[in-house]
């Protein structure tokens, strides 16, 4: 009998992207080899700041529709400072990718692991075990996925829309308090924390509101609440009373990356950008181009990421091999 193969679009990218992506495809290989019992294709597609200095180009030809129809994505990182739209944007490629795919859960685990540098002098620090899950196609950054979304842009003046919508914030906050269930069947809390400013914004208070709906299907998690910039202050404080915090996208933009400083950088943070049909998985990191090729960057959160994505297709396949070698 053949064992399943399942096809991975691989989009390197720019600067350490590269280096990051050939690691994690290595270990990723490594651990299917000592599993067994399943095949993965890897198709490399040309797309990033590089690709598009050359050719004008922010994906080459064909890259989203082979992208579709992968099982999975792997994206390295991409961006370089000096390469950018005419309105000083950078390309980013895989911002529309999470739109036409509609990318709306941006897991983001933040652990802590024996060895790693700590930032916090408190012992309960290497207990930090929580996710960040940031909404990816919604929120202040429906304006940056797609250009010309602006409802007001001259010389004068500049607006971006933030956007909340209850299908999407419907998916989002049961995949919180699903992810929670089955961290809670792994001995954490079960705790899911609404992140928001619902006591300024409109847009916020119904994200709670849609919460506060939706916790009523989930009576096994826990429910708490939490303004975001307090919750950065508690991020500091108290980041091991945590476990699955739900945020809108620039919130999830800003306290994860937050969170991964206190786990030992941004070298440690991976990250899953989930839909209902398609997912891709990479490290949150930058694209570094100062240190490409220099044998410098951590590869870690390129590793955790693939992990991620293995342990997606076996969600996806229920095959175990998968969650074996994850």
């Amino acid at each position: 009998m053949n064992a399943p193969r399942f096809e991975i679009a691989v989009i390197k990218g720019d600067g350490i992207g590269i280096d990051v992506t050939d690691a994690a495809l290595a270990v990723i290989d490594a651990a299917r080899h000592r599993v067994g019992g399943f095949d993965l294709d890897c198709q490399d597609l040309l797309a990033g700041a590089g690709y598009f200095q050359e050719t004008g180009r922010d994906m080459a030809p064909g890259a989203e529709e082979a992208a579709a129809a992968a099982d999975a994505i792997f994206l390295g990182a991409i961006g370089l400072p000096a390469v950018r739209h005419a309105d000083g944007t950078e390309i980013s490629p895989h911002l529309r990718l999470r739109e036409i795919f509609q990318l709306y859960a941006g897991v983001r685990p933040v652990k802590a692991y024996p060895n790693v540098p700590q930032r916090l002098a408190d012992p309960r620090a290497a207990e930090i075990n929580l996710v960040i899950l940031r909404e990816s196609t919604e929120g202040l950054f429906y304006s940056a996925a797609v250009h010309d979304r602006s409802p007001v842009e001259n010389d004068d003046e500049v607006q971006d829309l933030l956007r909340i919508t209850r299908a999407t914030t419907e998916k989002l906050h049961d995949f919180a308090f699903r992810l929670a269930q089955k961290r809670k069947s792994r001995g954490h809390k079960g705790m899911v924390t609404c992140v928001d400013k619902a006591n300024v914004f409109r847009s916020m208070a119904f994200f709670r509101k849609i919460f506060d709906e939706r916790a009523g299907k989930f009576p096994d998690v826990e429910t708490a609440y939490s303004y975001v910039d307090a919750q950065a202050l508690e991020l500091i404080r108290r980041p091991w009373d945590f476990d699955v915090l739900v945020m809108e996208n620039m919130f999830g933009d800003i306290l994860s990356d937050l969170a991964g400083g206190l786990v030992g950088g941004m070298g440690m943070a991976a990250c899953a950008e989930i839909g209902t049909d398609h997912a891709l998985f990479q490290p949150a990191h930058g694209s570094a181009p100062d240190i490409m090729g220099e044998d410098r960057a951590n590869p870690l959160a390129a590793i955790l990421s693939g992990a991620m994505m293995l342990d997606y297709l076996a969600d996806q396949s229920g095959h175990q091999p998968l969650a074996d070698a994850a």
